[in-house]
């Protein structure tokens, strides 16, 4: 039986288990899907010759930017966007190659095309500065959508402090992602502090947060008349892509077969 699994800190929110569990049993496909918590990350080398059953793995926080180092390879958009979610590892006797690929770029990428579709002048503000605040600022590159990161330690000239954000900002920058695991199940309550009171019918409020359904963030957000979107979309895209990796035995086409050496 092969085996797939998520590798993060806490990993009870997710929904990637019972995901790729009913794929396994819808195709047939004789496979399990494991969580592996880990409060710090671990020699992945090892722990993958230990899991010899083990055929690749998604990552989530807080470790998509620092697995990286660990890396054999990386694809272009891992490299650019200096985040990964999904590792393939190839087996060759004894040796082990670990692949890093990022598909929530195309997983965001996806689920942001209808919300902005005819927006001219979109500018966005990305709450985090984290592995998955790094592939929404690759998607918006592409989209040619000026933005600031904002952090509760706003050190790079790219970035802002959440008290920085003035009705102006907000007039201004119409696009708000919140990229942190802030209103995550099961802290609810929570939410990042923008100030909602300057939230309009203009503004789009995207949170990658999927569990629960509607957070705080997103809840405020429909209340002032936003449009709202969850995460959910963006993982099950990312999801499909990773299965999609991990069973190919060619490099991904979107990825123009074509890999860094890290």
């Amino acid at each position: 039986m092969e085996l797939y699994g998520l590798i993060g800190k806490t990993l009870g929110h997710s929904f990637s288990r019972d995901f790729f569990l009913k794929k396994f049993d819808d195709k047939k496909i004789d496979a399990d899907y494991q969580l592996f918590e880990m409060k710090e990350l671990v020699d992945l080398h090892d722990f993958s010759k230990k899991q010899t059953n083990l055929r690749g793995f998604n990552v989530t926080i807080p470790f998509k930017r620092k697995i990286i180092n660990q890396l054999d390879e990386l694809s272009p958009i891992a490299r650019i966007s200096g985040s990964v979610n999904v590792v393939k590892i190839i087996r060759k006797n004894e040796d082990i190659t670990l692949k890093g690929f990022n598909t929530d770029t195309h997983g965001f990428e996806q689920s942001l095309k209808p919300l902005i579709k005819g927006r001219k002048e979109l500018r966005a503000l990305i709450l985090g500065t984290g592995g998955a605040a790094h592939s929404v600022a690759y998607v918006l590159r592409k989209f040619g959508i000026f933005f600031y990161f904002v952090s509760r330690r706003p050190l790079k000239v790219e970035t802002m402090g959440y008290s920085w954000i003035t009705p102006k900002v907000m007039e201004e920058f119409r696009l708000i992602i919140n990229t942190t695991p802030n209103g995550m199940f099961p802290n609810v309550d929570h939410c990042p502090e923008i100030p909602y009171e300057y939230v309009g019918t203009e503004h789009i409020l995207y949170d990658l947060v999927y569990n629960p359904q509607e957070t705080l963030f997103l809840k405020k957000g429909s209340e002032k008349g936003a449009v709202t979107k969850n995460g959910m979309q963006m993982l099950e895209i990312q999801a499909e892509e990773s299965w999609k990796i991990w069973q190919s035995k060619k490099h991904q086409k979107n990825e123009d077969n074509h890999f860094w050496l890290w």
